[in-house]
């Protein structure tokens, strides 16, 4: 099979081609596993932490991609979950030990074994790959393929970060950046805290639009103030000063949520800025998002068909995947970016 190959860590220029189309063997469906034949996989953020190395892959080569949409077209001996021929998703869950306490506990995010799709194990950027069947999702038939592919991380990671947040319905809610994950969390604000009103920091006039249109009450620059102060923040930036600018939005007690694996070292020295009586005094929190458990995916998966939720996407073909992870970094990015096979 076809498949794009990151073999090393390396920085990401505007001409640079990080990944190389390879052809490998078609990987086979083990006694608990499903093989897909992929159609799309989204593009995320975190390839590129993958590809400059801020959250290195355990192994090289290794194919990335974790928002994975595609058929099945084998099973294992043992795996009865699926039928052949259903459209499943796989997402950044890849597997964990399920015996330790985070695992019993519905927490496998937390697991000292979790790995990760596309980074721990094979992904897909590829034409098939394999899973064991636990960790796959089926997808509901009112989203086309590119639709779904970016509510298994963008759309997932931040049902979690909401949830996170502890919002109560009528409460302000800042998102910071306004991306793949951010412009899906507001229509799940929309519709879950209806009488909330959503305030948007963005480093785009595009994205700022693009944030009114799906119902921000206000959208401001990054380093903005927000004309209102703010119950709860998500920040889905790649860099630390936005985060630590936004404690100063936060009311007492606030809490800010961060959406994001790793932040690019760029700008790290202003965490040596952060004021403690202007950022994080009258009991404000800052609070990480590590992954997605599971549950995190089936649950949003229904909510978002409820809805529903409509993700923006742009299509790159299958070739293409270079391009795509270089305007993801350089270019101003509205709504997701998807990898079509076929």
């Amino acid at each position: 099979m076809k498949a794009m190959i990151l073999n090393k860590t390396t920085a990401l220029s505007e001409n640079a081609n990080p990944l190389m189309m390879e052809d490998v063997p078609q990987p086979q469906a083990g006694v608990k596993e499903i093989l897909i034949r992929i159609s799309v996989c989204g593009v995320c953020h975190t390839e590129l932490d993958e590809v400059e190395g801020r959250t290195s892959p355990s192994r090289f080569p290794v194919i990335p991609g974790h928002q994975v949409i595609g058929r099945i077209v084998q099973k294992g001996k043992i795996a009865s979950q699926f039928e052949i021929g259903d459209r499943v998703g796989v997402a950044w869950i890849f597997s964990a030990c399920g015996k330790c306490v985070f695992c019993t506990g519905g927490l496998e995010n937390l697991c000292d074994s979790f790995r990760a799709t596309g980074r721990d194990a094979n992904g897909g950027y590829a034409e098939y790959m394999a899973v064991e069947e636990q960790y796959a999702y089926k997808i509901p038939d009112i989203f086309s393929d590119a639709e779904a592919a970016p509510l298994l991380c963008a759309g997932a990671i931040g049902y979690r970060s909401l949830r996170l947040t502890g919002l109560e319905n009528g409460q302000n809610l800042g998102l910071i950046g306004f991306g793949a994950s951010a412009h899906i969390v507001i229509q799940l604000v929309k519709h879950q805290f209806p009488d909330s009103k959503v305030f948007v920091f963005a480093r785009s006039e595009e994205e700022r639009n693009f944030a009114i249109e799906l119902g921000a009450v206000w959208a401001g620059d990054i380093m903005q103030s927000s004309p209102e102060m703010l119950n709860a923040v998500i920040d889905s930036t790649p860099a630390w000063k936005p985060a630590v600018e936004a404690m100063k939005n936060l009311q007492a007690g606030g809490r800010l949520v961060i959406n994001a694996i790793r932040k690019e070292d760029a700008d790290k020295d202003c965490l040596l800025q952060l004021d403690y009586a202007r950022h994080l005094w009258m009991e404000k929190e800052i609070k990480s998002v590590a992954n997605v458990t599971r549950s995190d995916v089936s649950e949003f998966l229904q909510l978002a068909a409820e809805i529903p939720v409509k993700p923006e996407v742009m299509e790159y073909p299958f070739e293409d995947a270079n391009r795509a992870l270089v305007e993801m970094k350089y270019k101003h990015t509205r709504g997701a970016k998807v990898l079509r096979m076929y």
